[in-house]
């Protein structure tokens, strides 16, 4: 009989050979803006978990939950299919009934950031509450923390706002609001696994905060996102969102947790209705599977060398352009450590109107490039009849930085000789603009 151990170890064998790269040419060789880091023993953990024959939720989603939550400092991380996901589930959450008068009711206002990714804001409408839309700042490209307080009505109940591009944002500010405000704040931290707010990992300041782990993130379970929070209160109604809404909190494959599945009376079923079928939100499946977490584990454990060669990427970058006119750089704040997911650059000056003639330069030359994903929201399609409340009527900055702004990319797969050839060919770019 073939043993576990033995398939695993060709697994390794093979994946190997298969991650071997060629030697990089520059402008011939891609070179993405974000994309996965994978090692043999990512394959060996993904086998392993299919040798298992279980598939869905099991013993690596266990693991992978607890490691998770003990990394970032937090009671809890609720495993899910995507980052979305996780950001719809922790919008949901403060929904449920069992919050009791703390809960989100419609028409309750929620803050959040006029540039950003949409799944951040797609939430607060799905939910139907009011979005509040709060103008960013260029070089750190989050919310202005100078206009968030006169941004909150007494209909304001909640704050929900990312950490653009691994960048945290005044984190000072918006809890100081929360607590003299009494609002509920969601960290979205999709972008920014391991970056620091005084030296307290992102994540850990809200009362949820969600994370991704699709390729492009700082680790990856392929799809896969997170929900974590140190409230048992609140990762009990995210875990009901996640699995159908359901009232019952078995593990998958377990029966009678509470010792009493026959013994509840809820709403107006009948008395001893199963547990298992109660339920007590209306809720969505959107569950992961033990494949996903298996990677998720291997993944975690190299997190903080990730982290450290995205620093590095991002600092050699800074240098090479720093003090080159024409050239808006990221900064952070002075108590922020971020794990940068991009560099983001504004064209200012002379160079304003060439973000376009620049990102097709550097495609030309294989370099990937994005822009502030959906640049100033109001501005897409899919927005055109939200009622939205924008306190000081317009959105100048996420304008500019819609208009003028791109990033490329920082992610541990990225050399010093590539990230020198990024350098250089912004620059050439520059002084062909320049003349």
């Amino acid at each position: 009989m073939i043993s576990k151990d033995h398939i695993l170890e060709q697994v390794e064998a093979f994946a190997a050979e298969k991650l071997k790269q060629p030697d990089f040419v520059p402008g011939s060789t891609p070179l993405p803006n974000s994309g996965k880091v994978l090692t043999p023993d990512d394959f060996r953990f993904l086998v392993d978990a299919c040798l298992d024959g279980w598939i869905t939720s099991g013993r690596f989603t266990k693991d992978f939950e607890r490691g998770l939550a003990k990394k970032v400092g937090v009671r809890s991380a609720t495993f899910t299919n995507s980052g979305s996901s996780a950001n719809l589930l922790a919008m949901s959450a403060l929904t449920s009934r069992k919050l009791g008068k703390k809960r989100l009711q419609p028409g309750d206002e929620v803050i959040s950031a006029g540039l950003g990714f949409p799944t951040t804001l797609n939430p607060v409408i799905q939910n139907s509450l009011q979005p509040v839309l709060v103008d960013v700042e260029a070089g750190t490209y989050n919310v202005n923390p100078d206009l968030l307080e006169e941004s909150i009505s007494p209909k304001t109940r909640a704050i929900f706002i990312a950490h653009t591009l691994g960048n945290p944002f005044d984190l000072t500010t918006v809890m100081r609001l929360a607590e003299e405000f009494d609002l509920w704040v969601i960290e979205d931290s999709c972008d920014a696994l391991g970056s620091t707010f005084n030296g307290q990992l992102v994540g850990s300041f809200g009362d949820l905060s969600t994370l991704s782990f699709f390729p492009a993130h700082h680790i990856t379970t392929g799809e896969g996102g997170a929900v974590l929070s140190n409230s048992p209160r609140l990762r009990r109604e995210v875990e009901s969102f996640r699995d159908w809404g359901r009232d019952c909190y078995c593990d998958t494959g377990c029966d009678n947790t509470c010792k009493k599945r026959y013994e509840w009376q809820l709403g107006t079923l009948p008395f001893g209705y199963d547990h298992k079928f109660t339920y007590s939100n209306i809720g969505y499946n959107l569950k992961a599977t033990d494949l996903q977490a298996a990677l998720g584990v291997a993944q975690l454990a190299k997190l903080d060398d990730f982290v450290s060669q995205r620093k590095h990427n991002f600092l050699r970058l800074h240098t090479a352009l720093e003090n080159t006119a024409g050239l808006e750089l990221p900064r952070a704040l002075d108590s922020a450590d971020p794990a940068w997911f991009g560099f983001p650059i504004t064209l200012s000056g002379g160079l304003r109107d060439e973000r376009n003639g620049m990102v097709q330069f550097l495609n030309s030359r294989n370099i990937g490039t994005r822009l502030l994903f959906a640049g100033n929201v109001t501005r897409q399609p899919a927005y055109r009849n939200v009622d939205f409340r924008i306190p000081r009527g317009s959105l100048p900055e996420s304008d500019r930085i819609m208009n003028s702004s791109f990033w490329v990319g920082v992610y541990p797969g990225l050399n010093d000789q590539q990230m020198d050839f990024i350098a250089e060919s912004i620059l050439t770019y520059v002084e062909r603009v320049k003349g």
